[in-house]
């Protein structure tokens, strides 16, 4: 497996991480033993990069991380968030940076993960009530107990990133980026190269469609988020237009011999040498065929209808009543 630096004095990682959330129901039924042998199987294709929040599941997806690396922590680079809060039926009531409640989230999350130090700690999103300089002040103190090794941000813009590398050194900034979503382009990306920090894209395959796991057909579990209207692309509206431009990732995978996946996320690392994409699974299969990617060398002309398809794109980001980019500090522009 191909590895990569995040950020300059970030940890070395896979080039290909996984995200965690999907094994605590996200998108349909899954158990954890599912989840566990995902985690594991990642591990013994060469993925290092583990990442979870303490959201997910109300804090059950830390809890399955900490069992399934369990004896496998020299192989692990993890990776968890914190900041969003939410009540006791998993729903959103905030965003918490204040000092204290970063430490008292760390101390939660270690006992959840079972482990005495995360490697990655990440503010989630930033909260709006509280200078930035004052969450990460506080993140920096957990590096200097040991608790933490290195700071990261989600969903932050290039003033956030600014204001909280000149309090430290930021190794990452998580946001949504893949070849229908590109807003990070505008300015985010720029910013890392400059301040040097790394850029992990979550939803690097649009939530499966990107993957050919989701159709225009696909009939989801109950409690699947991408049945309703939380996720414009990849719901009813708009599904079947998106899944067209999934056409012709899967025209370009089928002269490679390979995966649309494989391609989608070969496209991502092609953009910048300090990219990794953590695609999220609950299947052994999709991570498999996900931690081939960096094999996958694309043609220029590849490059180039791939990077035409975010014009043709339907639908926001997010949308429903409690789901809306309201809460992401501040929205990037759909």
């Amino acid at each position: 497996m191909e590895v990569r630096q995040l950020g300059r004095v970030g940890p070395t990682v896979s080039a290909i991480g996984l995200g965690c959330v999907p094994m605590s129901g996200v998108y349909g039924n899954t158990t954890d033993a599912e989840g566990i042998a995902v985690i594991q199987r990642a591990l013994d294709l060469g993925i290092t990069l583990l990442d979870t929040a303490d959201i997910y599941g109300t804090g059950h997806n830390e809890e399955i991380v900490g069992r399934a690396i369990s004896g496998r922590r020299d192989e692990v680079v993890l990776a968890t968030k914190f900041g969003n809060v939410v009540d006791a039926r998993g729903r959103l009531t905030g965003i918490n940076g204040r000092p204290e409640y970063v430490h008292e989230a760390c101390e939660a999350s270690l006992t959840r993960l079972g482990v005495d130090t995360i490697d990655l700690y990440q503010l989630h999103r930033v909260d709006p009530e509280t200078p930035i300089e004052e969450t990460v002040g506080a993140m920096a103190e957990l590096v200097q107990e040991g608790k933490v090794r290195y700071l990261g941000l989600s969903e932050a813009l290039s003033p956030d990133l600014r204001r909280a590398a000149a309090v430290h050194p930021i190794s990452s900034v998580q946001s949504e980026y893949s070849l229908l979503e590109r807003g990070v382009e505008r300015e985010v990306l720029g910013t890392c190269e400059e301040l040097e920090i790394g850029f992990l894209p979550f939803s690097p395959l649009l939530r499966g469609l990107l993957a050919g796991s989701l159709t225009a057909d696909s009939q989801l579990d109950e409690g699947d988020l991408r049945s309703g209207d939380r996720f414009p692309r990849v719901g009813p509206e708009h599904r079947s237009a998106n899944a067209r431009l999934a056409q012709v990732v899967r025209e370009i995978a089928d002269g490679h011999s390979c995966t649309l996946g494989q391609v989608a996320l070969a496209w991502l690392l092609g953009r910048r040498p300090w990219i990794v994409p953590i695609p999220g699974t609950k299947r052994t299969a999709h991570v498999e065929d996900n931690a081939q990617a960096p094999q996958l060398s694309l043609t220029t002309e590849d490059q180039e209808r791939l990077d035409a398809l975010s014009v043709d794109v339907h639908g926001n980001r997010y949308g429903g009543e409690d789901s809306t980019p309201d809460w992401v500090s501040p929205p990037l522009p759909v």
